[in-house]
């Protein structure tokens, strides 16, 4: 193979070649003798600029770069569910059998097993018209997920020549179509699309349906809408990487697409491991057959920990064309934000606010704005939920990428330290925290669970914020002084707080949360605070009515009541009367 330049400049993951002719922005290519992957990020009348996804070591000046004529690109077809990739779709487990615990370099394996055998069932047939996105054949993936097989959106014609239903890899011709000139396509069950650019859609649809995630403080007070985007701010040690395993073991999406970004190697053998272990609460089967992993350590390239964002939505949105619900949880944006400040400071370019690139915003628009609830080319309905990880040094909410991130997703959810060092999980802070999806989901809410279900979450946000108010005063001169309306609003707020809000992940019964059962609890918590205010408007004091133990009662039914028997939450409301009448 001929070279098309040499290397004239090395520095880290940024290789310069001089006087080159040929290159395009953003072109695949191979440098070095090892053939180790790189992409075209720049380029002028004397310099082409590289960005190196692999280890530099041992690069020598002079050595051949070689031209892709095609752009940095995903491998989109069956046998991506199940697998782990790293950040540009290199399959882990292959490449440690051949190379054992350390990531080799240069080009050899490919991103998907080429000689396995799928059961292709075609679902047109010789002579049928077909368009860009049209579904031509399934194929079972795994237990869980049907594989449909697709078009390319650039494609429209007649099929011309189809096989028969059968098993075949994913190299094997599988269809020809042919256009209105003549031009024949064949196709495969396996075709490319650049990571950068977004998948077409055919048309956005209005975000309307909740993603359920069991969480009782997200799913009642912080909802995220399917094909929304959320936020999870947080310092370290705070429960970033817990609240994002939850969610992607417990929402109600078809797939998950878990990307490690530049996370502690230990984290993500822990998502590794619970991932194999765990069981699908809806089908029973192992949660792996419907989630997809992409890890990128802290101790890979940093230019692949860029790329691995894009990889991971590039996969997200293949499956939604299918027609699938996806969630996409990146762990973490902050850790992509910094291997964009490192390219960017290697590129020599005028640094912005604390060091990051002036296209900081940008870029974190251009990844949030792909997700989406959406009509698709072929007429199915599909989404992309994005829940992203942001880790500000010191907590500082304050700092470039978190601010950023805030600009472009309407669900905001604070982690606060002191919350997780007091054992209160999910540590989000409810003060500081929010989601603007509520009128969205207004009228679904309104059919799917209780028109007063709206009303409720805004009396239980209200008496948390009157009791972060008290608290200022009772910091200052105790709660002794406070009359007994107000002693209530702190007892009341505690069981919201203890009895509601905090979650156990390892409690059976607590862990997944479902909906019918968190609307119960919040109507007996209010329905509780209401028999109380009638109490004390006839002169009986607080003491007594908590001495009753009722409020204690409330705060364990959470454990007391399984998951399977939410009917029994309705005896709460006689055992509220029977506490509360012995009162005096």
């Amino acid at each position: 193979m001929k070279a098309n330049a040499s290397i004239y400049s090395i520095n880290g993951p940024v290789v310069k070649t001089k006087l080159a002719v040929g290159f395009q922005m953003l072109e695949m290519v191979y440098v070095g003798h090892k053939e180790l992957l790189g992409e075209v990020i720049g380029i002028d009348d004397i310099y082409t600029t590289i960005q190196v996804y692999e280890s530099t070591t041992g690069l020598k000046i002079g050595e051949p770069i070689f031209k892709s004529n095609s752009p940095l690109g995903a491998t989109l077809g069956p046998g991506i569910l199940t697998n782990i990739f790293d950040g540009i779709q290199r399959p882990l487990k292959e490449m440690a059998e051949i190379s054992g615990m350390y990531v080799s370099e240069g080009r050899g394996l490919n991103s998907l097993n080429e000689t396995k055998l799928w059961d292709i069932t075609f679902t047109l047939k010789l002579g049928d018209k077909v368009l860009g996105g049209d579904i031509f054949a399934t194929i079972p993936e795994t237990s869980l997920i049907q594989h449909r097989l697709m078009v390319p959106n650039n494609i429209k014609g007649t099929i011309t020549y189809i096989k028969p239903n059968g098993s075949y890899n994913i190299n094997e011709k599988l269809m020809i179509v042919t256009d209105e000139y003549g031009l024949e396509y064949p196709l495969t069950s396996v075709q490319k699309w650049p990571i950068r650019q977004a998948r077409p859609v055919g048309k956005r649809q209005v975000i309307s349906v909740p993603l359920i995630t069991g969480q009782r403080v997200i799913d009642t007070f912080f909802p995220i809408a399917k094909g929304g985007a959320a936020a999870v701010p947080g310092g370290f040690g705070a429960g970033k990487t817990m609240t994002q395993h939850q969610l992607a073991k417990w929402c109600d999406a078809d797939i998950i697409v878990y990307v490690g970004c530049g996370e502690r190697g230990n984290e993500m053998t822990q998502v590794l491991e619970e991932f194999s272990e765990l069981v699908d609460p809806k089908s029973h089967k192992p949660l792996t057959d419907r989630t997809v992993l992409i890890a990128n350590t802290s101790n890979m390239p940093v230019a692949a920990r860029e790329a691995s964002i894009y990889t991971g939505i590039t996969l997200a949105e293949y499956y939604r064309d299918m027609g699938y619900h996806v969630a996409l949880m990146a762990d973490s944006t902050s850790r992509w934000a910094e291997a964009l400040r490192e390219i960017s400071g290697r590129l020599e370019e005028m640094p912005a606010e604390e060091g990051f690139p002036a296209y900081l915003p940008s870029r974190i628009s251009q990844f949030y704005e792909r997700a989406g609830y959406v009509e698709n080319i072929n007429h199915s309905e599909g989404s992309v939920t994005i829940i992203g990880a942001v880790s500000p040094q010191g907590a500082d909410f304050s700092e470039p990428v978190t601010q950023n991130t805030k600009r472009f997703v309407r669900s905001f959810w604070a982690l606060d330290k002191s919350l997780a060092y007091a054992r209160h999980f999910p540590a989000i802070n409810w003060n500081i925290s929010y989601s603007e999806y509520m009128d969205d989901l207004r009228k679904w809410y309104d059919v799917n669970v209780d028109r007063k279900f709206v009303g409720l979450r805004a009396e239980m946000m209200g008496v948390l914020h009157e009791e972060t108010q008290l608290m200022e005063i009772v910091k200052l001169i105790g709660s002794d002084v406070l009359p007994d309306d107000q002693k209530l609003v702190l007892e009341i707020a505690r069981v919201i707080r203890v009895g509601f809000l905090q979650q156990n992940a390892f409690h059976p019964e607590d862990t997944y949360v479902p909906f019918e059962k968190q609307f119960k609890m919040l109507q007996l918590i209010s329905y509780l605070r209401a028999q109380s205010i009638r109490l004390l408007s006839t002169h009986r004091t607080i003491r007594a009515i908590t001495a009753t133990g009722i409020f204690e009662e409330l705060i364990k039914i959470k454990y007391d009541v399984k998951n399977s028997e939410i009917e029994k939450l309705d005896t709460y409301y006689e055992k509220i009367d029977l506490a509360l009448a012995s009162v005096k």
